[in-house]
């Protein structure tokens, strides 16, 4: 009778031993096992080492290194390849060439964390392997993990500061790795905060979290390289398997204990995800920027049902069906040189006084500028739209007092838009939508819940909001405003009473909806082919 054949996703780490088990493949398995993928420990190179010192490498043979390769190609393909220490320049071959043949088959991920030297400073790299990280891995690479000395090494560069880290990963990029994060882990701090500058196709920015204080941290590159990795292979973005990958790594911190006299291991373990201490901010720049919400700061109103219209006299007709809180989405452009259009002015001016004679919240979307001007209560941006402004139009937007809503799509859209501390973060689309083409998948009520629990702000749900079902379901998740369009139908004010009691029910739920211990990818991953 054969056994049945593990549905988990498959990575391939090659790496080598630890026999004191904190780093290398022990730690990577740790780091497997957190997010339920299979991993295959595959050895480059036996380490004698304890928690003090490392004393001796034995690095294998390239034959035996090929021989576990082959073992595994055809039972146990990888959806994801991860490399720690490699045993030389024939190893980088042989890896190289193991990955185009893999992608031949079907798309594989390739996550190099560039192992040159331990922390106690034996190292591991000698010239021509570095060379031969750059020829053969670097163009390879989907997501490459080193830190500052790696980045500088890999480059031939001196160490860069803080400020230097952008240009060295772009440098990197440009060496044809997909995705870079230079790790700041043993760096020095801001304010109180680690910093790893991340550049991906989806965003670049520093990703920061508090710092753990514990002296056991070995095996801590290990597991942020192989949870990264463990992501792709679920088949999350290079973006968002970093912000996992960030949390997983703070998990193992926080788990770390003493196993010798020196340095303890780390150890990353499942339901590091449902822990929102652990949830990372993204810069919008390259300037370590971060505004998080003082603590002393009273909580919104809660927002409730939310409308979105296109119009004023739609704006009229909803908030006098008893909706209180609105969205003015206009698309009318500014009149170059000549100020704003006059229509757009007018419909808002008519808007936000509606909704100052209810009492209602109204948020104007995209034009902030103009509704401050004009005294409106809040506004509502798209990332794009914030990334657009700068840091010094971020600021300004700030300053300005306007209530702020930020839509987000992703784990990394998440991460970015706590930076700013917003009045809200949207959540979407929850369900399919057709208001607007869009590349992202429905993130369902697991991702909303996961969403309500590690935003640290209250989350608004937007998407396909149909049903009086679906508003209850949203606010079960937790939703503080669950946004409505299409269904309030041509007369708000006969729809408006059966989704009020579907929102109280659903916040009134005796069982709130589970928060997932992973969200699901929101963004399909693509593999591009590498060269051969």
């Amino acid at each position: 009778m054969t056994a049945e054949r593990t549905t988990r996703p498959v990575v391939w780490s090659i790496a080598g031993t630890d026999s004191g088990g904190g780093a290398g493949l022990s730690a990577d398995q740790r780091a497997a096992d957190a997010f339920g993928v299979h991993l295959c420990p595959v050895v480059s190179a036996v380490t004698a080492q304890n928690s003090l010192a490392v004393t001796r490498i034995e690095r294998l043979p390239p034959l035996a290194l090929e021989a576990q390769l082959e073992a595994l190609a055809d039972d146990l393909p990888p959806q994801v390849v991860k490399t720690g220490l490699l045993g030389g320049a024939e190893h980088v071959r042989r890896v190289a060439h193991w990955i185009d043949r893999l992608r031949r088959r079907q798309p594989v991920a390739l996550v190099v964390d560039p192992v040159l030297a331990a922390s106690s400073g034996a190292t591991f790299a000698d010239p021509d392997t570095l060379a031969a990280y750059r020829e053969l891995l670097l163009p390879r690479a989907t997501l490459i993990t080193p830190n500052r000395r790696e980045a500088a090494a890999l480059l031939g560069q001196p160490e860069a500061g803080t400020a230097g880290l952008p240009a060295q990963a772009l440098a990197l990029r440009r060496r044809g790795a997909q995705a870079v994060c230079i790790t700041g882990g043993d760096a020095a701090d801001l304010d109180g905060r680690v910093l790893d500058w991340m550049a991906t196709e989806q965003a670049d920015g520093w990703l920061a979290a508090p710092r753990i204080a514990t002296p056991h941290h070995h095996g801590s590159g290990c597991t942020f390289a192989s949870s990264a990795a463990a992501a792709l292979a679920l088949g999350f973005v290079p973006a968002d398997a970093l912000v996992l990958a960030k949390m997983a790594t703070g998990h193992a911190l926080r788990h770390a204990h003493p196993a010798g006299a020196g340095r303890g291991p780390v150890r990353a373990a499942a339901g590091f995800a449902s822990d929102p201490s652990l949830m990372p901010w993204l810069s919008w720049g390259a300037a370590p920027v971060f505004a998080p919400a003082a603590e002393s700061e009273a909580p919104p109103a809660s927002l409730g049902l939310y409308a979105i219209v296109d119009s004023a006299a739609r704006a009229e007709q909803v908030l006098a069906a008893g909706v209180r809180t609105l969205q003015l989405r206009l698309k009318t452009p500014a009149v170059p040189d000549a100020g704003w259009h006059p229509a757009l002015r007018a419909t808002l001016q008519r808007g936000i006084a509606a909704a100052r004679g209810t009492g209602a919240a109204l948020f104007v979307n995209d034009h902030w500028q103009l509704a401050a001007e004009l005294g409106a209560p809040g506004v509502h941006l798209g990332q794009e739209d914030l990334l657009a402004l700068g840091d010094e139009g971020r600021a300004r937007l700030r300053a300005s007092g306007l209530a702020l809503g930020i839509s987000s799509h992703s784990l990394w859209e998440l991460a970015r838009a706590r930076t700013l501390a917003p009045h809200y973060v949207a959540c979407g689309p929850v369900w399919p939508t057709l208001t607007k083409a869009m590349p992202w998948r429905p993130q369902g009520l697991d991702n909303l819940a996961w969403w309500c629990a590690m935003a640290g702000r209250p989350v608004v749900a937007i998407g396909g909001i149909l049903t009086p079902e679906r508003v209850e379901a949203a606010a079960r998740c937790g939703a503080d405003g669950v946004c409505a369009v299409r269904v309030l139908g041509d007369d708000p004010a006969r729809v408006l009473p059966s989704l009020q009691r579907a929102l109280q029910a659903g916040r009134q739920a005796p069982t709130p909806a589970p928060v997932p211990a992973l969200p699901h990818p929101s963004l399909a991953l693509s593999v591009a082919p590498r060269p051969s």
